[in-house]
């Protein structure tokens, strides 16, 4: 395995260096940032959109950290102000999809409008869209446009953001027309989902339209570069590395293990499933673990590779871990995915069960003081 070419000592020095940075010094600033924005959330004077906005942050928590770990890799005199960014733009992306999955007339175009605020919260100088044009509801109190001006500002103030905005904005682009394809009508929309997909694919990269969308989905590529851009005198070719890694292999790894875990929440609520396009658990597993092997790959091509590596495999935990990949349907993804990733998966899976362990407990304490004062 490509992860074997690493020595155990440098994938332990890089997992306990990144831990440390990210629990001592990352985690506090996430735990901030998100109470800023859970206040702000309860500003929203329509209560369908505060709703969302609320509920959207509280269950989607593990997505905000999971964006903040990207700031192990950055200076820490830069630390702080790429963790405000990289939180805003995750809240940003959670609170627009979740809108975007209400009932709309146009759920294409309310779509695409939405997730305009994407390409705004990379563009410091430009303006802001009517993000509300197709939407039923618009009375935010301001909320995407601050959200984007705290992405905008933060990331525009980062010493090599000049050498990193295209590759990142390009990763903006991808993601608002996937999101805005996938929310289509049902036929039409997947078909266009397949089409677009299908003229992004690598050539000679094997992927399947479904494995490119999945790609073009993530937000990780955004995030590996605004942590490039914290970085002095990067340059346009590293920024170009940093893109073709995670755009598409690390990316679509990201999104079809997450469509993993959501596979039977999608299928009941009828929301469509990459995962679903797979003709068999087998096919399943083979083509993840190829991915798998392919990302882990591509990390060794960056400066800071196996800070990379260890990212991605705490990403890949964080998904392995959940109680839905024990399943019989998700087993042997679980274990091949896991397999390819190699010796860095050992120490993130284990904090990951561990962390998801102690909710389960905390979580059952709190629903038990609930019962007995009831």
């Amino acid at each position: 395995m490509v992860a074997a070419t690493r020595s155990h000592l440098a994938l332990a020095s890089a997992f306990a260096g990144a831990a440390s940075r990210y629990w001592l010094e990352v985690f506090p600033l996430v735990g901030r940032e998100v109470r800023y924005w859970r206040k702000r959330a309860r500003q929203i004077p329509d209560p369908t959109l505060r709703r969302h906005a609320i509920g959207t942050q509280r269950c989607e928590r593990g997505n905000l950290e999971g964006a903040a770990a990207f700031a192990v890799l950055v200076p820490r005199s830069q630390r702080e102000r790429v963790v405000r960014a990289l939180v805003a733009f995750q809240v940003t992306y959670d609170y627009i999809d979740t809108l975007a999955e209400q009932p709309s007339a146009d759920p294409l175009a309310n779509g695409r409008q939405l997730h305009l605020a994407l390409l705004s919260a990379l563009d410091p100088e430009g303006d802001h869209p009517d993000y509300y044009k197709y939407h039923s509801d618009s009375r935010d109190n301001d909320y995407i446009k601050n959200l984007v001006d705290t992405c905008r500002f933060a990331f525009g103030a980062l010493p090599s953001h000049a050498a990193v905005v295209e590759p990142a904005l390009r990763a903006a682009e991808r993601m608002v027309a996937y999101q805005s394809l996938n929310h289509g009508a049902v036929d039409t929309g997947r078909r266009a989902l397949a089409s677009w997909a299908t003229s992004l694919t690598p050539p000679g990269s094997g992927l399947r339209w479904w494995e490119t969308a999945a790609g073009a989905a993530s937000s990780l590529s955004v995030f590996a570069l605004t942590a490039a851009a914290a970085r002095p005198a990067v340059t346009a070719d590293e920024a170009t590395a940093t893109e073709h890694a995670y755009f598409p292999w690390i990316g679509a790894l990201h999104v079809l293990l997450d469509s993993l875990i959501d596979r039977s929440a999608d299928v009941s609520a009828g929301e469509h499933s990459l995962i679903e396009h797979y003709a068999s658990a087998e096919e399943m597993a083979d083509r993840l673990r190829e991915i798998a092997a392919r990302s882990m790959r591509a990390t060794e091509l960056l400066p800071c590779g196996v800070q990379h590596a260890t990212i991605l495999a705490a990403m890949a935990s964080f998904y392995l871990s959940a109680p839905t990949t024990s399943t019989p349907g998700a087993l042997l993804t679980t274990q091949q995915v896991l397999g390819a990733m190699g010796a860095v998966a050992t120490p993130t899976m284990a904090v990951h069960r561990v962390r998801r362990a102690a909710d389960r407990l905390l979580t059952g304490a709190s629903l038990s003081a609930v019962r007995a004062s009831t």
